[in-house]
């Protein structure tokens, strides 16, 4: 087992100019589930690419343990990696396709079976282990790519984006399957995805990324009540968060027909290039629904309700908003609020209901850089 670094990576394809990853700073424990997220074109698969070898460095390098692997060859690295798309041999059966990297290797029969049985064992692969790719489950050919991951014993796994093409209820049961499995195996791993869902609930640290610079790492808790900016107040959390760009009044900021009240060190940090504004996110479980009457009530007329049994969201748009009712935005899109609501007395579509932030957990931004103040 080894700790894995980033050292000011860095990968400029031929032909660019903006680094697809700019000067990535980033140490993975010993023994870690590390996951890498973002949006589409962030870097993340370049990062675990170049971590495989896949892709050269252009400055910077990066350290597998002790070991500088920059221009060492992905074969030499003690890396196995797991593909979106299986990668099987689709002539070779289930053992032979787990086995298939130590046979290459010259590890002797009877050590490849006994590893594979193991592996299948761990898997529940035991009973298939004759088949043919084509006669399994998208789930099955999915622990079968990993088994021949595991079989290896390497010091690092490196998985880009395993789960994307298992449909979501397998989605969600694999997630922990392999979760569970690399503490248990207790691997360095390395973690690719764009869905924040899975980021949240597998990983013990997650690096959120952006045009090929590293936002944010920290533990899920950690990104999920204090993002670092914006973005990544943004892009963690299911629902999204609600965020909008507020002129500041006195003593807060101005939301509609209510003042939201902000704390000093936060207007202390608001400087000429904000031009008066701050940005405020909070989250649909921030929400209290409250009276008319009550002091910073937020009214808002719904247009939709989600009824999700043991949970209900509502959509709805601000009463009387103004220009503030068209800067703020979620998960739902543009000029839209979601809250979460007692799911046993949702509101109707077309009603007006007023919410108040609970105290402690709004969040503020600066308006001209998106990086936090409070």
């Amino acid at each position: 087992m080894a700790t894995v670094t980033f050292d000011k990576a860095t990968r400029i394809y031929p032909g660019t100019e903006r680094p697809a990853v700019d000067s990535l700073d980033l140490h993975i424990e010993d023994g870690e589930f590390l996951v890498l997220v973002g949006p589409s074109g962030c870097g993340k698969s370049t990062s675990l690419r170049m971590l495989a070898g896949l892709e050269d460095v252009n400055s910077g390098r990066i350290l597998i343990g002790d070991r500088e692997v920059t221009d060492v060859q992905p074969k030499d690295r003690d890396i196995a990696m797991v593909f979106q798309n299986y990668a099987l041999y689709p002539h070779m059966t289930v053992a032979d396709n787990m086995g298939f990297a130590l046979k290459i290797a010259g590890v002797p029969k009877a050590d490849i079976r006994k590893r594979v049985e193991e592996t299948a064992k761990m898997l529940d692969l035991t009973e298939y282990l004759d088949r043919r790719p084509k006669a399994l489950s998208g789930g099955q050919r999915q622990r079968v790519a990993m088994g021949r991951a595991i079989v290896r014993q390497p010091q690092v796994f490196l998985m880009d984006e395993p789960l994307s093409n298992l449909d979501a209820k397998l989605r969600v049961q694999t997630r922990s399957q392999i979760a569970s499995l690399t503490r248990r195996l207790g691997v360095t791993t390395v973690y690719v995805t764009h869905d924040q869902t899975e980021a949240m609930t597998m990983g013990d640290r997650i690096a959120v990324l952006k045009d090929g610079i590293l936002q944010q790492v920290g533990d899920p808790r950690d990104l999920y009540d204090r993002p670092n900016n914006v973005f990544v107040a943004g892009f963690i959390g299911s629902p999204a968060m609600n965020i909008g760009s507020f002129q500041v009044v006195e003593g807060g900021a101005q939301l509609a027909n209510t003042r939201i009240p902000l704390a000093r060190e936060v207007l202390s940090k608001i400087v000429p290039e904000d031009r008066g504004h701050v940005t405020v996110g909070f989250r649909p479980e921030a929400l209290d629904v409250v009276s008319q009457a009550t002091e910073g009530a937020i009214p808002i007329k719904v247009v939709l309700v989600e009824e999700l049994g043991a949970d209900a969201l509502a959509y709805g748009e601000l009463v009387m908003g103004g220009a503030a009712a068209r800067e703020i935005h979620s998960g739902a899109g543009e000029a839209q609020i979601i809250v979460r609501v007692d799911p046993r007395t949702p509101p109707r579509k077309g009603d007006t209901i007023w919410v108040a932030i609970r105290h402690g957990e709004l969040h503020a931004f600066a308006a001209s850089t998106g990086e936090r103040l409070n």
